[in-house]
């Protein structure tokens, strides 16, 4: 039994910088409740994703208010755009979340529009 690969994952874990280790976790919750990961998910079809709301912003389009939420889930980040809302309780920064929707393009960055969404207890992480 070879202990290369455990050894390999523990020195990792020391030389790693804060925010990989982060990255790293983010990823493991994403896979452990089944959403894809930000960098992998396609465009122009729907998809799932499970991550952790860095930013929570209230910017109008078009003259409705629009709620934004930025989602990372330790691949990349994905929009959560819900249009006509100022606020939605419990999307909170460092909250976890599992958003649904069709996955388009806005200016280089994938946004999901009006998502279905399922906030994440901690216990659930």
């Amino acid at each position: 039994m070879s202990t290369g690969p455990r050894w390999r994952r523990v020195l990792q874990r020391f030389t790693a910088s804060e925010l990989d280790l982060a990255a790293a976790d983010e990823k493991e919750v994403a896979a452990r409740h089944g959403g894809t990961l930000c960098e992998r998910l396609p465009l122009r079809q729907r998809g799932c994703v499970c991550g952790a709301v860095r930013s929570v912003t209230l910017q109008p389009r078009g003259g409705v208010p629009t709620l934004q939420a930025e989602l990372f889930d330790g691949s990349g980040t994905v929009q959560l755009v819900w249009l006509g809302r100022r606020r939605i309780a419990g999307v909170d920064v460092g909250r976890r979340i599992m958003a649904e929707g069709m996955v388009v393009e806005d200016d280089g960055r994938r946004v999901i529009f009006n998502p279905r969404y399922e906030l994440l207890c901690s216990e659930a992480v």
